[in-house]
């Protein structure tokens, strides 16, 4: 399973945004049994994209990651490639189709 950076505060985000060119950002709430089922399996599909970094944000703990990211509703998830954000899904993520634009994103970026 991919390494999942625990990200605390807005500024360990930002700064793990600055620090890795491909970001993906999981944002969740402890009461969501959806977040806790998505995470692990997030975390299986991106030991295919080795540059990809994983980062979890709670919430609950960071109440203004809502507003840094236009969060409406958990879980939420992000990939954010040099500050911009390529990929948004929330609520029920489809794995199949988000593999498949993974696959699409990753290699462009790596040719």
């Amino acid at each position: 399973m991919k390494k999942v950076y625990e990200l605390t505060t807005i500024q360990m985000a930002e700064d793990f945004l600055e620090h890795h060119e491909l970001s993906f950002l999981f944002i969740s709430r402890p009461d969501c049994s959806v977040c806790h089922a998505l995470l692990p399996k997030i975390s299986s599909l991106l030991d295919n994209y080795p540059l990809i970094h994983l980062g979890h944000i709670d919430a609950a703990k960071v109440e203004e990651v809502a507003e840094k990211f236009s969060v409406f509703t958990v879980p939420i998830i992000l990939l954010i490639i040099e500050g911009k954000e390529y990929i948004r899904a929330d609520r029920f993520v489809r794995l199949e189709q988000l593999e498949e634009k993974l696959d699409q994103i990753y290699e462009l970026y790596t040719q």
